[in-house]
Formats: C-alpha cells, structure tokens, sequence
C-alpha cells in the first residue's frame, strides 16, 4: 500500500485525435505545413508578436505537429493577428478549424490540426507556461537568415 501525498493529484486530460488526424498525410502535406508554420512566425514576428517560438511536437503528440507561441501587445493586436494566419493558411492548403479565445482575449488559440497557434498577453502567457509543459519538444528556428537546420521541419528530426 502507497502512504497517502502531500502533494495534490492533477487531473488526467484525456483529448482524442481529430478525426483529420486519423490519416497519415503524405510528404508533400507535411512539408506545406512545414512552410506554413515558419511562415506563420515570421508574420507573428513582423506583425510585432514578441517571443515567437515553434515546438516540434512530431516525436510527442497524436494530436498536432507543431505549436507556435506568441506573445502579443494587445487583444486588437492579437485578433489581427489571428485573422491574417487565417488568410495565409489557403496558400498552403490548409484551413483553420476552430478559434477560440477567453473571456478578456488574453489567450487565442487557432487550430489548424498540425498546428496550433498560442497568441497570449505577456502575464497569460507566463500563467499558461506552455513552453515548459512542452519543454521536452525541439525548437524549430524560423528566423531569415538562421543558418542552423537543428529542428527544422521536414524528413529529419534532431532534438535540441
């Protein structure tokens, strides 16, 4: 018998796949995700979204390939933000399926199935800490001009 813990129990999420996910999508469908999601940063960052990274969360998740994190200065600012990814995803084949946002627009979520976009204020992003939850999840560099391929999207995978 296991003595009783101090420690509080943190209840179990239990998320099934999309049923678009219950397919494997072929090599052309993930590299235009791949594009996307380093699109989709750069426009963040151009946008002035602060802190952008992106999570390769192949290795980790049924339920997406990658997560990309932003922080914005503002709900207008986020919600612009929002709706300019909605219109660039048609370029690489791919829709938005759902966006939500809480009460105050502190916290929008997009899903594009293999992505899912954060778009927080700076204190709802630091409260959420997604970045820890997924910390175990290579970080893809998106940035122009970055020269390091470590986490790049596509065939090879490199934890880093």
């Amino acid at each position: 018998m296991t003595p009783p813990s101090d420690e509080p129990t943190r209840p179990t999420l239990r998320i099934s796949p999309s049923p678009h996910r219950l397919e494997r999508r072929s090599g052309t469908d993930q590299q235009r995700t791949g594009e996307f999601v380093i699109d989709a940063a750069r426009l963040m960052s151009d946008s002035h979204c602060q802190e952008v990274i992106i999570c390769d969360l192949r290795e980790l998740s049924d339920l997406t390939d990658y997560l990309l994190i932003g922080s914005g200065t503002s709900d207008r600012q986020m919600s612009s933000v929002g709706d300019d990814l909605d219109q660039l995803a048609p370029q690489f084949d791919l829709s938005c399926y759902g966006r939500e946002s809480d009460s105050r627009s502190t916290w929008i979520v997009l899903d594009f199935i293999d992505v899912m976009v954060h778009l927080f204020e700076p204190a709802s992003r630091a409260h959420y800490d997604l970045e820890m939850l997924w910390g175990d999840a290579p970080r893809v560099p998106w940035r122009k001009g970055d020269s390091s391929s470590e986490g790049a999207p596509g065939p090879q995978r490199s934890r880093g």
